[in-house]
């Protein structure tokens, strides 16, 4: 097979030619159909991250949707042909970043086929493309976990996003079809109309211009201490305030507002396998909005000088990451994912009402 080696910070990616990997005991092979390039990608390439990588050199690549070509031995409730996710997050129980995890542990998507545990796959719908569905896997997790594991987002609310980079984007459009009244604070105007087309009431350059609101949540994708500061100005009594962007390490804050109006500050990194689902689930009723940006996967040196020069610009397509670009479809043969106890929580395709009737009694 072809894939692409991390060989250290600073070095280009190397094509290279490969056996073809073979699954062992509980695992499946998976024939890449979409990878997604991201910005934890970039910081491994630039060094920054360097020493969260399991080994070197690495086939990176952590964001994957396949079809299960080969089954090893222990493995049931998987077929040949089936379309899968692979989790980001393994089975959920080696931390945000673990060891194990594909493209961080052990060798990952940027190839032809990657091999996984049978247990992080999650069954993907007919209905979801494989390059959203790669996508799902880390930056839609992680903006789902944000607003709705941690922020309890509940249909009605007055719900507001703090930047709107590609997850800050994602997680603004998830709020909508969750049920909530969204709003949104991005100082680049040029994508203020993208939040409005997926749904989002107002967008404003600066938080405390949201006050007039009385927002009831707050999610921070930007992360630079006056965004925190100014959402703690602007939240209702007893409303939340997530922190998820990390534009800075320090801020300050107003202690007494977050004290007399009794409110919580929360962090959020990461997510769930289990988040992956309800996001797949999103995708599945064919509601989520645009695309990811997709490239060949043989003009992956070009993707990575292009979107190393040009961060942090966004594009419109959903869902990406915050200076995250969605490195997309490899084009080389048919592949399909696999089916796995995550998995077995996916649920078929449902309607706008279906949503707000079922998502929080499940």
């Amino acid at each position: 097979m072809r894939a692409w080696m991390f060989n250290g910070p600073g070095i280009p990616l190397e094509l290279v030619e490969l056996p073809d990997p073979s699954p062992g005991p509980h695992e499946v092979l998976v024939d890449v159909a979409a990878a997604g390039l991201c910005h934890t990608d970039v910081g491994f390439m630039e060094g920054t991250l360097q020493g969260v990588l399991g080994f070197t050199p690495i086939i990176l690549g952590h964001e994957a949707a396949g079809v299960v070509s080969a089954i090893g031995d222990s493995v049931s409730g998987v077929t040949i042909g089936d379309r899968v996710a692979i989790s980001a997050m393994g089975n959920g129980k080696s931390g945000v970043i673990g060891q194990k995890n594909i493209g961080v542990g052990r060798h990952g998507a940027y190839a032809e086929k990657t091999v996984s545990p049978a247990s992080e796959l999650i069954p993907l719908p007919d209905e979801v493309p494989f390059d959203q569905a790669a996508a799902a896997t880390d930056a839609g997790m992680t903006c789902y976990h944000a607003v709705f594991a941690r922020g309890g987002l509940r249909p009605g609310m007055r719900v507001g996003v703090i930047g709107l980079g590609g997850l800050g984007m994602t997680a603004a459009r998830l709020a909508v079809l969750g049920g909530a009244e969204v709003y949104a604070a991005e100082i680049n105007e040029q994508v203020h109309e993208a939040a409005l087309e997926r749904g989002v009431k107002h967008v404003v350059n600066d938080v405390r211009e949201l006050a007039p609101y009385d927002l009831e949540l707050i999610a921070d994708f930007a992360g630079f201490g006056t965004t925190t500061a100014g959402a703690i100005e602007v939240i209702a009594d007893g409303g939340r305030v997530v922190q998820v962007g990390l534009g800075q390490a320090e801020s300050t804050i107003n202690t007494q507002l977050l004290t007399l109006k009794q409110l919580d500050l929360l962090g959020s990194l990461g997510g769930t396998p289990e988040d992956t689902v309800e996001v797949i689930n999103f995708l599945a009723s064919g509601t989520s909005g645009s695309r990811p940006s997709r490239w060949d996967s043989t003009k992956f040196p070009q993707v990575w000088t292009s979107s190393s020069a040009a961060r942090p610009k966004v594009n419109d397509s959903w869902p990406r990451s915050g200076r995250e670009l969605r490195a997309g479809r490899l084009r080389l043969r048919r592949s399909a994912p696999i089916r796995k106890p995550v998995a077995e929580r996916v649920r078929k395709p449902r309607t706008n009402a279906d949503h707000e009737r079922h998502r929080w009694t499940d």
